[in-house]
């Protein structure tokens, strides 16, 4: 196995052991960008050089006996949404072509602070509103979508590209392209880390958190991310035997079974009926307000979208891509009592998912109805003759987390015929993202089937094609 295959909790072992140098994994997952990314196209920036220098910094402090933890000397990716000081902030588009960050992001210092090294800026759908990040290809078929809008830093981990890498996730960024390129995607809980620093999209629905390649490793970036405002256990220990006696797991039998793929389905509820082995007591839940959400995401979002825009809209509308610029105009159409009544349907929802969560622990669903599209299909239609556009299909069953603010993990439970990952998502409590944690790293050490499981899969890569 080579360096940049592991993960990050193994590679944090192999350092601290000093069978690894931070020198040598940075320069495995480098060549491996030299190697790969030319097909895949996930970053717009790598900053090689200075990579190579905090890699030789970091060795130098751990050979003296200063370890930073267990992020020290990890390579990662920051989406190019996220400030990092003296480098670009583009947001993969023309609008800021010539921004360069004057100072680090909160997140970045903080990842900063815990010796990470930083690879480079991976590529997001235009300033995040999108669903498929276009530039960037599928980390295992590079004919399909990789998601969005943190697509490059999903496919980047995917691909061996980066250890770990940070995305936002405004109605699904960050879980659509793990869910859909096989890897660990985690939305925390609303404002538990800090945007400081971070472009916006939306302000009330923006999250910034991990994408690794697994559970365990998603509890290590988030313990750094906290920094002093810790809430969860961050040594990614939690549930190692994998025994969840006494959890209760809502199982939805309502939205987020209606309309998905048939293999989504049978996979997500196998992975489901392993949490029961594993002790987990089944609860079926109804959830509520469904007829609301997609209203509610949009409700929030559009108009927030364009009022962040206001000005470059106005002055520099032909440097935004066709797709985004829509939806930016469209903004300028939404009244001030529509989002007045989006906001109320907004509390109404949090309420009564407050009162579901009261009843379960975690609630287990399908991250994404489906695998990754082919490039440029633009809709697709279910069993039902019902035709959705792809986007609209990806945020659907991930916008309830947003709306209602709670922590939602996606992780790989499966793989269609084509071979394409399938996700399982966890929800749990505001707050508690040990639960949630917990549950994902149980099936993570169990492993929920012969084929694919991350007991057999655990920090597998995506085949990456010539």
């Amino acid at each position: 196995m080579q360096p940049y295959e592991l993960s990050l909790a193994d590679a944090a072992r192999a350092v601290s052991a000093g069978e690894l140098s931070p020198v040598e994994l940075t320069d495995s997952v480098l060549d491996r960008i030299d190697a790969v990314e030319s097909r895949l196209h996930a970053y717009v920036t790598v900053a090689a050089d200075s990579a190579r220098t905090s890699a030789a910094a970091a060795e130098k402090e751990i050979a003296r006996g200063r370890s930073r933890g267990p992020l020290h000397g990890i390579p990662m990716g920051l989406k190019d949404l996220i400030d990092a000081e003296g480098m670009p902030t583009t947001a993969s588009s023309r609008v800021r072509a010539d921004h360069v960050a004057e100072s680090d992001s909160a997140v970045a210092a903080h990842l900063s602070a815990a010796g990470a090294v930083l690879l480079g800026k991976t590529h997001t759908h235009e300033f995040a509103y999108g669903l498929t990040t276009p530039q960037t290809h599928n980390a295992w078929d590079h004919g399909r979508v990789a998601g969005g809008s943190s697509g490059g830093s999903a496919v980047a981990v995917a691909a061996g590209e980066a250890t770990f890498a940070l995305g936002t996730d405004t109605g699904g960024s960050i879980r659509v392209p793990a869910a859909l390129n096989g890897v660990v995607g985690l939305k925390p809980t609303y404002d538990l880390i800090s945007r400081q620093g971070v472009t916006s999209l939306s302000w009330s629905l923006d999250h910034v958190g991990p994408v690794t390649r697994t559970v365990r490793d998603a509890a290590l970036v988030l313990a750094a991310l906290e920094g002093p405002r810790r809430h969860a256990p961050g040594d990614g220990a939690a549930a190692e035997a994998g025994d969840l006696t006494g959890l209760r797991v809502g199982v939805p039998r309502n939205y987020y079974f209606e309309r998905v793929s048939p293999e989504v389905e049978a996979s997500v509820r196998e992975a489901i009926g392993r949490l029961r082995e594993l002790g987990a007591e089944l609860v079926e839940v109804e959830i509520p307000m469904t007829r609301y959400i997609q209203a509610v995401q949009w409700g929030h979002m559009v108009p927030e979208a364009t009022s962040y825009h206001e000005r470059t809209l106005r002055s520099t509308p032909d440097l935004y891509a066709a797709d985004v610029r829509v939806l930016l105009e469209a903004g300028e159409f939404v009244t001030a009592g529509d989002y007045l009544r989006a906001q109320r349907a907004r509390t109404l929802m949090r309420d009564a998912w407050a009162k579901l969560l009261g009843q379960v622990d975690v609630i287990a669903a399908p991250a994404v109805p489906m695998t990754a599209v082919k490039s440029g299909q633009d809709s697709v239609e279910w069993a039902d003759g019902t035709v959705e556009a792809v986007s609209d299909s990806y945020v659907r069953l991930s916008a309830p987390a947003n709306i209602t603010g709670v922590p939602a993990l996606t992780l790989p439970v499966g793989q269609d015929h084509a071979g394409l990952p399938i996700g399982m998502q966890l929800m749990g409590r505001p707050l508690d993202e040990a639960t949630v944690l917990r549950v994902g790293r149980a099936y993570e050490v169990a492993g929920a089937a012969e084929e694919f499981g991350p007991a057999a899969a655990v920090g597998r890569l995506a085949p990456v094609a010539a």
